[in-house]
């Protein structure tokens, strides 16, 4: 009786391996949301390196099958090590900073899950897609720091109105030329003396 449950074990463990390996084969499903950079904010992170970079790789996991992101783990792990040893001086913030220990934190789980001897297709599933989402979480971080305060836009609503108000070329209506009718000229005028 102990071989039989042996090699009920047995089959059980192999048609669990092939159903891991075909579930490893299958595209990773990522979020279509995408947070789009502020123009100021995506001039600025056009000249970083490691973000141009890991930027990239996030694209690619929407391209990739659990395989690929197994086998990516490690890359990714290095360009978000990367990303966050390179901060620009513009981009030192509190929250920046969190979010980058979250997005190194995440792609290290994932190395971690990526390298087990027996993958967990849907643990390394669930953290690519949460590394995309904490990449949005980044880009609206950044985005943050370069949105306007309320005083800043106030001053500069006023700067355009006094431009305009100075402007030596601006264009005042002229006058409408309309006919005019004596008739009621002389009963406007015959009223007002009554």
């Amino acid at each position: 009786m102990a071989g039989c449950n042996q090699k009920t074990t047995e089959n059980s463990n192999e048609s669990d391996r092939e159903k891991n390996q075909l579930a490893l084969t299958q595209k990773l499903e990522t979020s279509k949301t995408e947070v789009v950079l502020l123009p100021e904010a995506q001039e600025f992170t056009n000249e970083w390196l490691a973000y141009i970079t890991a930027q990239s790789e996030i694209e690619n996991l929407k391209n990739y099958t659990l395989n690929d992101v197994i086998s990516n783990a490690t890359p990714i792990t290095e360009i978000m090590k990367s990303l966050q040893e390179t901060v620009p001086a513009r981009l030192q913030s509190n929250a920046v900073k969190a979010r980058l220990g979250v997005l190194v934190t995440k792609s290290k789980i994932l190395q971690q899950l990526a390298e087990k001897r027996e993958p967990n297709p849907e643990g390394i599933a669930k953290t690519a897609n949460e590394l995309g989402l904490e990449w949005n979480n980044f880009k609206i971080q950044i985005n943050e720091l370069f949105l306007k305060t309320l005083e800043e836009f106030e001053e500069e609503l006023d700067a355009i109105e006094n431009d305009d108000e100075q402007s030596p070329n601006r264009t005042i209506p002229a006058p409408s030329k309309r006919p005019v009718d004596n008739r009621k000229s002389r009963d406007s005028i015959i009223i007002e003396n009554l």
